[in-house]
């Protein structure tokens, strides 16, 4: 179930309210027969890069939860770009070594399945309860708290630098893969999501990515230009954008609005599939990022996700 961006944070006792935390969303089915097997956004299995997460709390041998894998950052905060060198690792021996220098934790916040009797036709607030009682606590595990008052929340949210918040009615029942706005995320911080729809050379160079052309996608069909983005492209990162944009390759620009000629010479176009992180100072008065410098991606998020 995912959440709807909201406009204000409502009030009212019919309304729980929880931290956003900047992570990678996670679905774990724990059954006797199987052991812990953690899933992504996209349903694929990602069990084998989170071996800390695959050890279950004691005791319990039939789970579905929901939750999200955080890692600290050196400010002591969840960030989601000390994750990434984690995502896609498989090698046993890096797994291992990644796991003792980016520690994570998985923290859950929905109860979905339990000792074979499904969950998810009950309200959000008996699910909650149900999912206190258990006592998740583990060395890799955690259950963060809710609360009642939203408006506390998002200005501690604020002032803490974390991502935000999310708001969710007691009464809601759980959606696999519905987009609801029985749930509502308020995001604090300036990095965000933006799809691909171009790159280009660095320059004096036949090969290396110098920039990426990105945009968002908006309800009813259309994909608008934000600008483009060459701060943070180098080294690793950029190797690895190179290789999975190198399949996306386009013929004409996958933008519905006009692509500034100074951007669009030279530019390489894809088919607007890739999401990736941005961090800027917001939009200009011509809907353009401002300083934009690139964080990472998100194969975590698809297109629906950023829909304006």
């Amino acid at each position: 179930m995912l959440a709807t961006r909201g406009t204000y944070v409502p009030p009212g006792e019919e309304w729980q309210h929880e931290v956003k935390w900047d992570g990678i969303r996670i679905l774990a089915d724990v059954t006797a027969e199987r052991g812990v097997r953690l899933f992504s956004r996209n349903e694929n299995v990602v069990s084998p890069a989170w071996p800390e997460i695959v050890t279950p709390p004691a005791g319990h041998l039939d789970l579905l939860v929901d939750g999200e894998i955080i890692g600290l950052n050196a400010d002591g905060r969840p960030d989601f770009g000390v994750l990434q060198p984690r995502m896609h690792v498989r090698n046993t021996r890096e797994v291992a070594r990644l796991a003792a220098s980016v520690p994570a934790t998985y923290m859950v916040f929905d109860l979905l399945r339990l000792d074979g009797v499904d969950l998810t036709r009950a309200p959000l607030h008996e699910r909650r309860a149900a999912l206190d009682e258990l006592d998740l606590q583990g060395t890799s595990w955690a259950v963060p708290p809710t609360y009642d008052d939203g408006a506390m929340l998002h200005e501690a949210t604020l002032q803490q630098g974390l991502e935000g918040m999310v708001s969710k009615r007691r009464a809601s029942r759980y959606e696999f893969g519905a987009r609801s706005k029985a749930w509502l995320k308020f995001a604090h911080r300036r990095r965000a999501s933006f799809v691909v729809g171009g790159w280009r050379l660095e320059t004096d160079s036949e090969q290396r990515i110098g920039a990426l052309l990105v945009g968002e996608p908006v309800e009813g069909g259309g994909f608008l230009y934000r600008g483009r983005v060459g701060s943070g492209i180098a080294g690793a990162k950029a190797r690895k954008l190179e290789e999975v944009l190198a399949p996306l390759a386009r013929d004409t620009s996958p933008f519905s609005d006009e692509v500034p000629r100074v951007d669009a010479v030279g530019t390489r176009w894809v088919e607007p599939v890739l999401v990736v992180d941005v961090e800027s100072l917001g939009l200009s008065t011509q809907q353009r990022l401002r300083q934009p410098a690139y964080q990472g991606l998100r194969t975590d998020l698809d297109l629906e996700d950023l829909l304006l």
